[in-house]
């Protein structure tokens, strides 16, 4: 089956890789369209993009990696997107095994395995993340962060408005996409790599907090009651608990008890109908 394919590239400042990314992606996908959207460049990233054969479009500003990826998205043409970043960690010869997979999946992810070459304490806040994210979709996900991804256009379109302008863009449709009921699918890929040149621009604990929060605004717009009910729970249990406490212990029953039991009780009908706005906001989606 043939399908267009469009190749989006963010950059920033990636002068020294760019143009090498591209040539490759064009010896390994011909007829692709490569997209490369510099996002306020200053040491000359478009002009290497545009020498090796992309299609360039430049932000005015440095706005963000997400809101570079969403660029992209708006201008790709093909049914098929594929993503990985400008600074040469993820080889573009692996695009096909991703592609080979996309007919039977919504979204294909290149997953990073214990022979990638990756930092340590990424890896270890990537798996931090993928706990978060088991539990949130209640499915075992091996990789939630990776940039190096193949995705249908309909559905990125579809939550191209949950997407940020940061660099979580990749969790945030991975959870969306699970949460939605939309197959995916991970390949594993030993030689996913750490950035060849120059430094990260991930600052691993402001955006690994971003990050948790993206996935939990993600959740609830899908599922809330993966949040309030467990809340709500230990609040109704600690407040039994403490009431049972007051009752043999003092033969009274302090506010504080009674407290805890109000709260859990109203914690979980605020679930219930944040549960309820979800269910009727994915039916108007529908329609």
């Amino acid at each position: 089956m043939s399908i267009e394919v469009s190749v989006i590239i963010p950059a920033y400042n990636e002068r020294q890789t760019i143009g090498d990314i591209v040539r490759r992606v064009r010896a390994v996908l011909e007829q692709a369209e490569v997209i490369v959207v510099d996002d306020g460049s200053t040491d000359g990233t478009a002009e290497e993009a545009v020498n090796a054969g992309a299609k360039v479009i430049s932000h005015p500003y440095n706005i963000g990696n997400g809101a570079a990826v969403k660029t992209g998205i708006r201008h790709a043409s093909g049914e098929v997107l594929v993503f990985l970043d400008g600074d040469g960690q993820h080889p573009p010869e692996d695009i096909p095994q991703l592609l080979a997979e996309i007919d039977r999946y919504d979204m294909v992810i290149g997953a990073r395995t214990r022979d990638s070459n990756v930092s340590a304490f990424r890896s270890l806040g990537n798996w931090g993340l993928i706990l978060v994210a088991n539990y949130l979709t209640g499915m075992k996900i091996p990789d939630l962060t990776s940039g190096f991804r193949a995705i249908k256009r309909e559905r990125m379109r579809e939550f191209l408005h949950l997407l940020p302008n940061t660099f979580s863009y990749p969790s945030t449709i991975t959870i969306a996409l699970l949460k939605a009921g939309y197959p995916v699918q991970w390949v594993p890929l030993s030689s996913i790599q750490k950035r060849q040149q120059g430094k990260s621009k991930i600052k691993p604990w402001r955006d690994g907090l971003r990050f948790v929060n993206i996935m939990l605004r993600v959740i609830m717009l899908f599922d809330p009651q993966k949040l309030f009910l467990p809340i709500s729970l230990l609040m109704c249990l600690g407040g039994a608990a403490l009431l049972l406490y007051d009752v043999i212990i003092f033969n009274n029953i302090q506010e504080s008890a009674m407290l805890l039991l109000i709260v859990g009780v109203f914690t979980f009908l605020f679930g219930f109908l944040a549960d309820q706005v979800a269910h009727i906001r994915r039916e108007l989606l529908q329609r």
